[in-house]
């Protein structure tokens, strides 16, 4: 009887060892953040390489009364020149993106990206692109219309799944020539 219990204390000690493994630290790819190839199998299973990427690192904190710190997801991967997450409002047409500047804050799941401030706009350039990504459809990569048809409906219905494109949360990472015009609008995928 005393190896029938060795060998069930081995199984359980190993059964909590993967448990304890499956909650920790992410792969470091997962909240790469930043770059257009990034994505994280967490918030969009159907990204393609053009996808959104998530926001970046993680800084998961203690249980409740450990610390004084905020608990979840609280900073985002540094973005390139030129770049930075914004979220459009209305009055977004073909030629002019509509937009409030956001701040980080922390979630569950991800940082949260909040809109703040006064209402700011950038025209589009020429040839400007937009991507479209949602956890709900695969990415799409779109012109300057349908990514406008798809702001549209998404600040008309956030949760709607209906419309042009599934809508995620307002979340775009845009990238802004030196001549100020928008070059790329990436949609961030959320769950």
């Amino acid at each position: 009887m005393p190896i029938f219990r060795r060998v069930c204390g081995v199984g359980l000690v190993a059964v909590a060892a993967l448990g304890l493994t499956a909650c920790g630290p992410d792969n470091a790819s997962d909240q790469a953040g930043g770059g257009p190839a990034a994505t994280s199998p967490a918030t969009s299973p159907a990204a393609a390489p053009t996808g959104a990427a998530p926001t970046g690192g993680k800084s998961a904190k203690p249980s409740a009364g450990a610390s004084d710190e905020p608990e979840g997801f609280c900073d985002a991967a540094p973005l390139p020149a030129g770049q930075k997450w914004v979220y459009p409002v209305k009055g977004t047409t073909t030629a002019t993106l509509v937009y409030k500047d956001t701040k980080t804050a922390c979630g569950v799941n991800d940082v949260v990206f909040e809109p703040v401030g006064a209402e700011k706009s950038a025209p589009f350039a020429p040839a400007a692109k937009g991507h479209l990504n949602s956890v709900l459809a695969p990415s799409k990569d779109v012109n300057v219309a349908d990514l406008v048809k798809h702001i549209g409906e998404c600040l008309t219905d956030p949760t709607s799944t209906k419309g042009f494109y599934p809508c995620s949360a307002g979340d775009y990472k845009v990238a802004i020539d030196s001549a100020g015009k928008v070059v790329e609008v990436t949609e961030r995928a959320h769950s």
